[in-house]
């Protein structure tokens, strides 16, 4: 039998968190396509060493993760329409099912981004129930986390993004891919994020690479932090609090 996974971290106050507090908010990610076995090895061996929530790898590597991940406690997340969300709903929905049947516990779905720029609720709305769908077939359930791009919207682009996000069903907003160029994770956004969606929770990625950014995410209401220099981040966490 599989080990119970990780529950979600009670939001606590970010100033009393403790490095392995910090840990169980944190996806550790590796999305380098020129990324190696032995890469992925390593990252496992820094969440269980860590106690990071899960383990955030590209399709290609999401067996490899979840056979080395089987008997400990961290998540793994699998990916859909990563990076550009240019699919269509019915690929993005098969690519969701090969990674859950892989191991994946948890889906990073990219939104079609064109939909919330041109304000196509019925497109974003069939994206996101599509790859939902998947995620339901399954007991338990897999958590759909749905990236929007925050940085490359306006506010009213975001607050419509994620009101029909809220409102599909997943369970949370991802505020970016991390690769686009305009930008990752903002204080201002995650604030807007979690004030629009007040069914969701709000996963913060995306230029995060110290121990006081990821607490300004969380201070602003993010509930997840993907990062993939998240050893760096725990390992200086102490220094963030010096006098």
């Amino acid at each position: 039998m599989c080990p119970e996974r990780q529950a979600e971290p009670e939001h606590a106050q970010p100033a009393s968190l403790s490095p392995s507090g910090l840990a169980a908010y944190i996806d550790h990610t590796l999305l380098n396509p020129l990324a190696t076995r032995a890469d992925i090895e390593r990252l496992c061996e820094e969440c269980v060493r860590y106690g990071f929530h899960a383990a955030c790898v590209l399709p290609r590597w999401t067996a490899l993760a979840a056979d080395i991940l089987r008997e400990e406690k961290v998540r793994v997340v699998g990916l859909a329409g990563f990076p550009l969300g240019a699919d269509s709903p019915a690929i993005k929905a098969r690519q969701a099912r090969e990674v859950i049947m892989a191991g994946a516990d948890e889906i990073d779905m990219v939104a079609d981004l064109s939909a919330i720029v041109e304000g196509d609720a019925r497109r974003l709305v069939t994206d996101v129930a599509s790859v939902l769908h998947e995620c339901r077939k399954m007991r338990p359930h897999v958590l759909l986390k749905v990236i929007i791009e925050s940085a490359a919207l306006s506010d009213g682009q975001i607050a419509f993004a994620c009101g029909l996000i809220d409102k599909a069903g997943a369970d949370f907003i991802k505020t970016s891919t991390g690769l686009l160029a305009q930008g990752g994770a903002s204080v201002e956004a995650v604030r807007l994020m979690a004030e629009s969606a007040s069914n969701c929770r709000i996963k913060a990625a995306g230029g995060i690479r110290t121990a006081e950014r990821a607490l300004e995410m969380i201070s602003a209401g993010a509930d997840r932090i993907g990062a993939s220099a998240s050893v760096r981040i725990i390992e200086t966490l102490d220094e963030v609090r010096q006098p």
